[in-house]
C-alpha cells in the first residue's frame, strides 16, 4: 500500500508534522512518498496511491499559497483518495491552552475553524477528515520585522514572547492518533 503525504511549509513545522505522519504510516507497513508541493513539477501518478494526507501551515490567517494552488488543481484526485487534512496553525495552541481563559480558547477555536473554512472555500476541496494542529513559534527563523509582529501577536494571545528561543506546541500524540484512525478507516473501506 502506498500513501502520499503532501506538505507546504515556511519555517518547517508543517514539514515536521508531515514527517511524523509518514513515520506513523511506515510503522503500519505502508510505503510513503513525502512530497513538498513546491517541488511538484509535471504529472503525478495518482493511480500509485491508495491514500493521501495534506499538511499545510497557516501564516497571517491563510494557508500557504503553494498548497492552495496544489489542492485547487488536484481536488478531485484528493477526494477520490479520501485524503485527510492537517492544518498547522499557532491559533490551535491557543485553543488547547488549558490555562487560558475560556473566552480566549473559544476565540482561538473559532479562528482555526475559519481558516479551515476559508481553505475549503478557496480550493473547492472538502477533506474527508481534518485535524487542526498546534504549530510553533520559530523566533529563530524569523527576520526582524516578522519576529516583531509574531511577538506582538504572541503577547495578545498569551503565547511566549521570549524571542531568544523557539516554542513548539504540537500535540504529537494527537497527530499520531489521527493518522492511525484515518488510515484504519481507509483500510476498512
Amino acid at each position: 500500500m502506498r500513501t502520499a503525504v503532501f506538505y507546504a511549509t515556511r519555517e518547517g513545522q508543517a514539514r515536521r508534522v508531515a514527517e511524523r505522519v509518514a513515520a506513523v504510516l511506515r510503522r503500519q507497513r505502508d510505503e510513503v512518498d513525502l512530497i513538498d508541493v513546491r517541488g511538484v513539477r509535471g504529472r503525478i501518478d495518482w493511480s500509485a496511491y491508495k491514500g493521501a494526507f495534506v499538511v499545510a501551515s497557516v501564516h497571517v490567517g491563510h494557508h500557504e499559497r503553494e498548497m492552495l494552488r496544489f489542492v485547487k488543481k488536484y481536488q478531485h484526485e484528493l477526494h477520490a483518495l479520501s485524503a485527510a487534512f492537517l492544518s498547522v496553525t499557532l491559533s490551535q495552541a491557543g485553543a488547547q491552552d488549558a490555562a487560558a481563559p475560556r473566552a480566549r480558547r473559544e476565540q482561538a477555536r473559532a479562528d482555526v475553524q475559519r481558516m479551515i473554512d476559508v481553505f475549503v472555500a478557496e480550493t473547492g476541496w472538502r477533506p474527508e477528515r481534518s485535524l487542526p494542529v498546534a504549530g510553533a513559534l520559530a523566533y529563530s527563523q524569523y527576520n526582524f520585522l516578522v519576529k516583531l509582529a509574531m511577538k506582538w501577536i504572541a503577547r495578545r494571545s498569551g503565547a511566549p514572547t521570549d524571542t531568544s528561543r523557539d516554542y513548539e506546541f504540537t500535540d504529537w500524540q494527537a497527530v499520531e492518533r489521527f493518522v492511525l484512525e484515518h488510515n484504519g478507516l481507509a483500510r476498512a473501506s
